[in-house]
């Protein structure tokens, strides 16, 4: 089966389809069988600091849709590793969709092992959106394509944030998103790792609920000092999106801030 978008060719597989991604006009390939991108994505990739050229990465890239959307904010050059096969393969095929090769490139690949062919300190930013979840029992009620998005198979959360510092280059920027439970982790590792966290952010999908996702930037080598912003509210009382959530999701500035 063959989809084509903008004149370009691209193949679909069995039980595949093409989502728009609601900015830009980018398009992205998922599937129900495998874990399809979620609203965590969409927020960290409007969050981080992203310089305006040089080289981005996204690590646990899964089906790419972080690499593009950063493509609407910068003129770097990206990249992003994914573990398995299929989801890479979907990332490649999405940037074809998107004619946006000679902007994103993937790697299928085992992040703990990028450094060894693309250097020490190479790029100037990071994003990850990792496995949240430790391993326990539930693993097996999953299909192994969600079970290893959602749970540290493939990779703990110490071993990402070991591959965003050997990276990452001094003084440039690593941003996460992952689930408030997890902040004295992560926050503890950054720091044994030399990652000095910087700027925080909670989610809170009601006003009057707790936050279910905590943004979190920190620099490497960076001097101690963490800053709080406002809390990021998802739907209000009617039950709609709040101004801000629209605005991630549907503006189309290129905003090209570091």
């Amino acid at each position: 089966m063959t989809n084509s978008f903008n004149d370009t060719p691209v193949p679909l597989h069995s039980a595949e389809r093409i989502d728009d991604l609601l900015t830009h006009d980018l398009r992205i390939i998922q599937s129900d069988e495998v874990f399809s991108f979620s609203m965590d994505a969409v927020l960290l990739a409007r969050f981080a600091s992203i310089p305006p050229r040089g080289r981005v990465l996204d690590l646990c890239t899964g089906n790419g849709v972080i690499p593009m959307l950063l493509t609407t904010r910068t003129k770097a050059s990206i990249e992003g590793i994914e573990i398995q096969p299929r989801l890479a393969d979907m990332a490649r095929r999405s940037v074809a969709l998107n004619r946006l090769e000679e902007r994103v490139l993937i790697h299928e690949g085992d992040l703990r092992e990028l450094h060894n062919t693309a250097g020490y300190g190479v790029y100037d930013a990071i994003t990850v959106n990792p496995p949240y979840m430790p391993l326990n029992g539930s693993d097996l009620k999953l299909n192994s394509h969600q079970a290893m998005a959602r749970h540290e198979i493939g990779c703990t959360l110490e071993e990402v944030i070991q591959a965003c510092v050997r990276l990452v280059r001094t003084g440039g920027k690593v941003s996460m998103v992952h689930k408030p439970q997890r902040l004295v982790d992560i926050i503890s590792l950054m720091r044994k790792h030399r990652l000095e966290p910087k700027l925080i952010r909670f989610v809170h999908p009601r006003a009057h609920l707790e936050a279910n996702m905590v943004l979190i930037e920190a620099a490497r080598d960076g001097k101690p000092e963490v800053r709080l912003q406002p809390p990021l509210i998802v739907y209000n009382e009617d039950n709609q999106y709040c101004p801000e959530i629209m605005d991630i999701y549907y503006g189309n500035k290129e905003d090209n801030s570091q």
